[in-house]
């Protein structure tokens, strides 16, 4: 489904991705670890299209088509969805008027009907109950005064309504407790299917005993540096990274 290949990124002439290639297969769950720094974040928003990145050489493949000339908007009709580490909050704007035209717009990108609002409500009720997400919380502004799980809640509940084809979670787990960690797992593995494939990008291990993942790529100093299966997690929590950054190097 996405194959990168030789990915050369700077920011403000700081070498960030330096010759990355990777392919995650369709249905494929593929988590990224590695130590700060290491270019995973800027991985994920270089695919999803986020401004302030030069892309020197290299190109994104989504099922074929780069995808390195398209608008972020372009992108997310062609299925990508980033679910991002530290989601904003939007003042001003209500959570439902947001979910409404966010999932209109893109039905009306791949030349589909929009939504009714009764069909949308009732979308939306089915996802908000799976990830316990409070009617309430939709009432409100988006994300305003959200807590951090709540907040990663909507980014699953937002990906869920969407039904992308390409889903990146950045450091999902981050600021999570136990519970929220395991709500939001629960509501990723729902989505789980044959033509859908997941990017996880984490610090932790804990995050993978939920999210159990395919395959698990080692990235130090903006490349990927080893690959292998679900048991390179454990031994990343059991050894840490330092053998990594001297390979990278």
């Amino acid at each position: 489904m996405l194959e990168i290949n030789n990915l050369v990124v700077d920011i403000e002439d700081k070498r960030i991705l330096n010759g990355l290639s990777l392919k995650v297969n369709d249905g494929e769950v593929a988590a990224i670890m590695g130590p700060n720094g290491s270019g995973k974040s800027t991985l994920s928003y270089v695919i999803a299209g986020k401004e302030d990145y030069t892309v020197l050489d290299g190109e994104i493949l989504l099922n074929g088509e780069n995808i390195l000339e398209l608008e972020p908007s372009e992108r997310a009709a062609k299925g990508i969805f980033l679910a991002f580490q530290y989601p904003l909050e939007i003042p001003g704007v209500a959570t439902m008027t947001f979910l409404k035209s966010v999932l209109n717009a893109q039905r009306k990108a791949r030349d589909e009907e929009e939504l009714t609002t009764p069909d949308f409500m009732r979308r939306v009720k089915k996802a908000a109950e799976t990830l316990e997400i409070d009617q309430e919380m939709l009432k409100r502004a988006l994300n305003v005064g959200f807590s951090g799980g709540e907040k990663k809640r909507m980014e699953i509940l937002q990906m869920a309504l969407l039904e992308p084809s390409f889903c990146i979670l950045d450091e999902t787990d981050s600021g999570l407790d136990i519970d929220a960690l395991r709500i939001v797992a629960e509501g990723v593995n729902a989505l789980r299917a044959k033509d859908r494939s997941f990017l996880v990008i984490t610090h932790y291990q804990r995050l993978l005993n939920y999210i159990v993942p395919d395959t698990v790529h080692v990235m130090s100093k903006g490349k990927v540096v080893r690959s292998g299966g679900k048991e390179l997690a454990l031994e990343l929590e059991a050894n840490g990274y330092a053998d990594y950054r001297e390979l990278a190097a």
